[in-house]
């Protein structure tokens, strides 16, 4: 009878460490597959902030171009300006100069 429980007791003993290798098996399984989705997750958001930090930098620099573009708007419009302002100092001055020539030709015929 002794012998009996004991084969007994160590079946169940066996049948227990089974058990229990199997459920290590599982949480082992369950928690890489776990740990997979996890970095499938991380790998997801790292691509999503890569994609949002390059557009943003595309507009950055679409917006720089732009305010680029706008300065040399500015600059040439200034340029023609100068330019024009330039011609008509040089217009004024011949003018008085024309003007003082006939001046001292008129004194000299009087």
């Amino acid at each position: 009878r002794e012998k009996r429980e004991k084969r007994e007791r160590r079946g169940r003993e066996k049948g227990e460490g089974e058990r229990k290798r199997e459920r290590e098996k599982r949480e082992k399984r369950e928690r890489e597959e776990r740990e997979k989705r996890e970095r499938g997750r991380e790998k997801r958001e790292r691509e999503r902030e890569e994609r949002e930090r390059e557009k943003r930098e595309e507009r950055e620099e679409r917006e720089r171009e732009r305010r680029g573009r706008e300065k040399e708007g500015e600059r040439k419009e200034r340029e023609e300006r100068e330019r024009r302002e330039r011609k008509e100092r040089k217009r004024e001055r011949k003018e008085r100069e024309r003007e003082r020539r006939e001046g001292e030709r008129k004194e000299r015929r009087e």
